[in-house]
């Protein structure tokens, strides 16, 4: 009896393991055939398509949408982190330039905690019958950082910035009787340093990475500095701290977009030459480390951040020869917004600036708007 029992113990254990192994094989494939290793560039091209972007607004009453608004503002600010501007800061002017229609203050904001910021204040020289509108204006990548926003075009090599992208809308919107604020984010301008020292790497990615690894995070910081701006300006003696606004082109544009999203004292804001988003923008070899918020696409993107700024009212500027904008993307991405301000009863404060031009400053519909609201 026990030798019939041990007999069919090892009959089983042979049959079971030659089953087993004839599995592996069949999985395994035949010996010598290559393996589906997908390079990186392609796994992260079809993540991104498939990206989960779980929060889009989906409703259609203001209700709903108000509700989601709070959410999504809720997980962006997760998101990004600590990003508030010092309450208290040192100002130190280190120039001051009495122009033909305006001053210009070239300052360093400093406080506790904060890397030092330097700032362009340009005031208008002709006195009002009461306090003035305040704007910041925010710059976009480019060694000069903030000084062709500011109409820096005695500085070398700013005159042809400004020329190539109408670059000097801080200019502009001070000739216009606004006090305009142009804050230098990292890392660009004087707040980059030894550009040489990166060689061919990309200081936006190296800048990031770095920052990472202190537990900081790149855009969370211009965002501070993007808002320590705003509040030089709500301070301001000769601003109505009511009538604020915000400006940009570029990276400007997209740090316009988050600032505005944020910070409900923005009345209204112009976004130019940032009509793409970050899933589409990750299909290629993108490296700008200073518009990444880790996490971002599991939740929304672009569209779902500019539709916190509903229903104040907003320009997108697009120019007809804007190779950074893929018009299939910029189209999806206007009617995700619209939603929003449609829910919101508000669909004609979102405006579209589509103007002939490359990647460039238009002011065609912005200007009359900032006129319109912060008059």
């Amino acid at each position: 009896m026990q030798q019939r029992l041990n007999a069919s113990r090892r009959h089983f254990l042979r049959s079971s393991g030659a089953a087993l192994l004839a599995g592996f094989l069949a999985g395994a494939g035949r010996a010598g055939e290559p393996a589906d290793v997908p390079a990186i560039d392609e796994r992260i091209r079809k993540d991104a398509e498939a990206a989960p972007l779980a929060m889009r607004f989906r409703g259609s009453s203001a209700e709903e949408c108000r509700k989601w608004q709070g959410e999504f503002a809720a997980k962006l600010r997760e998101l990004l982190g600590d990003f508030a501007p010092p309450r208290k800061w040192q100002t130190v002017t280190e120039r001051t330039a009495e122009l033909d229609d305006h001053r210009r203050d070239e300052l360093v904001l400093k406080a506790d905690g904060c890397p030092p910021l330097p700032l362009y204040l340009l005031t208008p020289k002709k006195k009002a019958d009461r306090k003035r509108g305040g704007i910041v204006a925010l710059h976009g990548h480019g060694k000069f950082g903030h000084d062709p926003v500011a109409g820096r075009d005695d500085v070398p090599g700013v005159a042809e910035a400004i020329k190539s992208a109408n670059y000097d809308y801080g200019r502009q919107l001070v000739r216009r009787g606004y006090v305009v604020a142009v804050p230098c984010l990292t890392p660009f301008g004087r707040r980059l340093g030894n550009a040489d020292a990166y060689k061919k790497d990309d200081p936006c990615a190296v800048s990031f990475v770095r920052l990472q690894l202190l537990g900081k995070l790149l855009i969370a910081e211009n965002l501070r500095d993007a808002l320590w701006a705003l509040e030089v300006l709500a301070r301001h003696e000769e601003v109505d701290a009511k009538r604020l606004g915000c400006v940009g082109l570029s990276y400007g544009g997209r740090m316009t977009m988050l600032t505005a999203a944020l910070e409900p004292r923005i009345r209204v804001t112009v976004v130019s030459g940032a009509l793409n988003v970050m899933q589409e923008r990750i299909g290629g070899h993108y490296s700008c480390g200073a518009q990444v918020i880790p996490g971002l696409l599991k939740f929304g993107d672009v569209p779902e951040i500019g539709s916190l700024i509903a229903p104040r009212p907003c320009v997108w500027e697009v120019g007809s020869r804007d190779g950074l904008i893929a018009p299939k993307w910029a189209d999806e991405a206007l009617t995700r917004m619209g939603r929003a301000y449609k829910a919101l009863g508000a669909e004609d404060q979102l405006q579209v600036d589509r103007f002939e031009g490359g990647h460039e400053w238009s002011g065609r519909l912005g200007y009359p708007l900032l006129e319109k609201v912060l008059s």
